[in-house]
């Protein structure tokens, strides 16, 4: 196969994807939907007209690896937005949260799966599709809508680095048992110890480089500044993932270290403009992956499953933000918020193909990852007039005013 057509090809894609801008911008909608919608309609299934190949055989490669870099920056991007102080201040309320959230979220997933008929193995890989949110979407969706500063913000990002000790524990546990005969619970328990020691590892060792930090980067040249930022996140990540931690989480926590500094306002107004590319470059690629036409048999598995995922989205958040005594309203959209699906479902999905799985899995993961992909940026615009809808069937603020009175009775 001749490399010819490479550049043709990702200009192309560029190009399909700033229309898809456009359209999103003309109808006022959040813009990932539309990212990934133009994903799926091109791809292998696609056609080629003289020159243009809407199959993207030769670039799909190199589209992918765009679209990695893409979670990078929207991660990065995320962390410098926060900062390691909050999170270590917020820690106890976040282990609470993020215990709430996957214990509805997976015990779900594993009942529904159990309801579709499927043996263990597929059991246990659509409990993992239908539990992880995706980083990707949310950190996009916060710095859209601007409520990186928002009081549930911390414990929306608490939940996600919490998801991920969480999904390194599982996956090692899922692949050992769909790839391999077997899959010993002390290599299982050690993954996820790597795991938590080197989030642990990054934030504190980051937190007393700071001062060294400040003097490195404090550099006129933009493009040496930026060759030393890119090259800590790109290492930082890259070193992430050998150890079976998500490469984006590894991008986190480097944005997490670097919001410390004295230069974390610089580094985002530079990296704006990379984190915009290459996160459209994700969602789009992320379509790419999807085979319109194998979607048919799954739709009703996968809208059981996003209706299940909603209820028990909006229950974890409700719980985890009452832990933390966070006000009803602010805790509804921590459950809106990460209620997105989206790449790491799609791992999970793939582990499936790797391991032989039944064929459904594909399909179903695709589905399921698009509808909420579409719904979650819209939940989230929309939390206000979700809470109001809800409130006065549940009564969340009647019940919150009543414990606030409480409190102080309950402690003098």
């Amino acid at each position: 196969m001749t490399m010819d057509h490479l550049v043709m090809e990702i200009g192309l894609a560029i190009g399909l994807v700033a229309l898809a801008g456009i359209l999103s911008a003309k109808l006022k909608f959040s813009v990932i939907p539309f990212y990934i919608i133009v994903g799926m309609l091109v791809g292998p299934h696609a056609f080629k007209i003289g020159h243009f190949d809407f199959r993207f055989v030769e670039s799909a490669e190199l589209i992918h690896f765009f679209g990695r870099i893409g979670v990078l920056f929207l991660l990065l991007y995320l962390g410098l937005e926060f900062s390691v102080g909050r999170l270590i201040k917020s820690g106890k309320s976040i282990v609470v949260g993020g215990s709430i959230y996957i214990g509805i979220n997976f015990t779900l997933g594993l009942l529904y799966g159990f309801l579709t008929g499927l043996p263990l193995s597929e059991v246990l890989i659509i409990a993992g599709i239908t539990t992880i949110s995706s980083s990707a979407i949310v950190a996009k969706v916060l710095v859209d809508l601007k409520r990186t500063a928002n009081q549930e913000t911390e414990m929306i990002l608490g939940i996600i680095m919490f998801e991920d000790v969480f999904l390194a524990l599982y996956i090692s546990i899922v692949s050992g048992l769909v790839l391999s005969s077997s899959s010993s619970l002390g290599g299982v328990l050690l993954s996820a110890l790597i795991a938590l020691v080197f989030m642990l590892g990054v934030l504190i060792v980051g937190r007393k480089l700071v001062p060294q930090l400040n003097r490195w980067l404090d550099i006129r040249s933009n493009e040496l500044f930026l060759l030393i930022v890119f090259g800590s996140l790109f290492l930082i990540a890259g070193f992430a993932e050998t150890i079976h931690v998500a490469e984006a989480i590894g991008a986190l926590l480097v944005g997490l270290v670097l919001a410390e500094t004295q230069h974390a306002h610089r580094i985002e107004k530079l990296i704006l403009p990379f984190r915009d590319f290459f996160g459209a470059m994700f969602f789009f690629s992320f379509g790419l992956t999807i085979d319109p036409t194998a979607l048919g048999g799954a739709v009703w598995m996968a809208l059981g499953a996003v209706a299940i995922t909603l209820v028990g989205n909006f229950a974890a958040g409700m719980l985890a933000g009452r832990s933390a005594g966070i006000p009803p309203y602010a805790s509804a959209k921590i459950g809106l918020t990460i209620v997105a699906r989206g790449e790491f479902s799609i791992i999970m999905a793939n582990l499936a193909m790797a391991g032989g799985l039944a064929a459904i899995i594909q399909p179903f993961a695709a589905l399921y990852v698009l509808i909420l992909a579409i719904l979650g940026p819209l939940l989230t615009k929309e939390s206000k007039w979700v809470f109001r809808m809800l409130d006065p069937i549940f009564k969340f603020n009647a019940r919150y005013d009543r414990r606030q009175q409480q409190a102080p009775e309950t402690s003098s």
